[in-house]
């Protein structure tokens, strides 16, 4: 949040779309260890870290079955929105859970998109993400 005057605080809509400010939706699990309730909630905070470049947090909420040794992710890249499609599962109670989107994205002047279908699996007492089946290859590989 920005101080404003008089020591109020604007709340920003967060990153990922969902319509709340960012300090109830995605920062909470970025800025600590506290784990995303649901894989939708993953999700997003993911989309929220790549916007960010935090890798730190998409490394630490990746499966290790699954997970890359080593993350980056092109800093010329300007995300440009998060669409949430469709979600099976991923709840409290759950053990696995999969999340369709659509991430926005432009590097210069050309624009793209990744659609993925994106699995989670609930692990330790964590969402954790751990593949997907990507319906579309952008033209410019973003990272993963």
């Amino acid at each position: 949040m920005k101080g404003h005057a008089a020591g109020v605080k604007v709340a920003a809509l967060c990153i990922c779309g969902s319509g709340a400010d960012s300090e109830r939706c995605c920062l909470p699990y970025l800025e600590s260890s506290a784990a995303a309730p649901n894989a939708q909630a993953l999700m997003r905070s993911r989309y929220t870290a790549y916007t960010l470049h935090d890798i730190d947090y998409l490394l630490r909420t990746w499966h290790p079955h699954t997970r890359p040794a080593r993350l980056q992710v092109d800093a010329q890249i300007r995300w440009l929105g998060l669409k949430l499609k469709h979600s099976h599962a991923g709840l409290a109670g759950d053990t696995e859970g999969m999340v369709e989107f659509i991430a926005r994205f432009k590097i210069g002047s050309r624009a793209d998109r990744i659609h993925e279908i994106s699995r989670f699996v609930f692990d330790d007492g964590a969402w954790l993400y751990l593949d997907g089946d990507v319906k579309h290859q952008p033209r410019i590989r973003p990272g993963r």
